[in-house]
């Protein structure tokens, strides 16, 4: 068992120099560049750093990548030297998955969303305000809370730069599909949706949609379920930083004893939302 656990502890420390490692060079490291570094096999490698670290290192190398560009261009750096400082070969080769990367423009982003329209509308629902805004790529927020004016400042701090309009006749009606998809959620919401984040945000994000109403899972076992156990107070953060509460239900995810640990629009609110799932009258939510 000694012998084991000092495996397992050199593993670990093997992964953590490699990324800190990933994280200092301005390329992003071959697999071959790396299992030479670490004395290992690339297979090895590959199934250790994904084993420890929970993603595989080329997925970490591009992750740290796309911070350094978020970086360089939140501090206003030109686009083009932001690619290529951040560690892109070619404007093409960034360009092919901008959205994917940044959610917008590359120009936009820098922007702060300059140049961009939000259209979002403040009702009310049986859990108190409800802020929908949606974007040209679809709904892009959705939060609840007692205070309607404390959410829309919440949506201004998101997009600073970006055009915050009211919406139109369409948008009430988005709107009014969100309404009763909180009321119902076995409804489903059939609307799409503009997801902003990291990669493993993202991947997080995909694994609670594909949770049902009703059940709930541990961040253990999200965690586990995205290729990551060892990544759970990743996942923990992953499900604090889901800005589209309802749609993306972050509020699935409960602690390993079964109780309701922190959410970011109220716990009663949490409490609510399962208890509907599960068919049971739901509790008041306290203004």
């Amino acid at each position: 068992m000694t012998n084991t656990n000092a495996g397992t502890t050199q593993a670990t420390r093997v992964v953590e120099g490699l990324c800190r490692f990933i994280e200092s060079v301005e390329h992003v490291p071959s697999l071959d560049e790396l299992a030479s570094r670490a004395g290992l096999s690339r297979w090895h490698l590959q199934r250790t750093f994904k084993r420890i670290a929970g993603v595989t290192p080329k997925a970490y190398a591009d992750a740290c990548r796309e911070r350094r560009l978020r970086e360089a261009l939140t501090n206003g750096a030109r686009v083009t030297d932001a690619i290529y400082a951040a560690g892109y070969n070619s404007n093409a080769r960034f360009y092919e998955r901008s959205d994917d990367v940044l959610g917008m423009t590359a120009s936009r982003y820098r922007a702060g969303g300059a140049h961009e329209t939000i259209r979002f509308a403040i009702a009310q629902c049986s859990l108190g305000a409800l802020l929908v805004a949606r974007s040209e790529r679809g709904v892009c927020a959705i939060s609840l809370g007692d205070d309607a004016d404390a959410l829309v400042r919440d949506l201004q701090d998101r997009f600073p730069k970006a055009d915050l309009v009211g919406g139109d006749r369409e948008f009430e009606q988005w709107v009014a599909r969100v309404v009763g998809f909180v009321e119902a959620p076995r409804i489903g919401l059939d609307l799409p949706l503009d997801v902003r984040g990291t990669a493993f945000q993202q991947r997080v994000w995909q694994a609670l949609r594909a949770i049902p109403p009703g059940e709930t899972v541990s961040y253990a076992e999200l965690a586990s379920r995205i290729g990551a156990p060892k990544s759970v107070r990743a996942v923990a953060g992953a499900c604090a930083a889901n800005a589209i509460a309802v749609a993306i239900p972050c509020h699935r995810v409960v602690r390993n004893d079964g109780a309701l640990s922190g959410y970011r629009w109220g716990v009663e609110r949490k409490r609510a939302l399962l208890a509907r799932e599960a068919a049971r009258e739901p509790e008041a939510v306290e203004a």
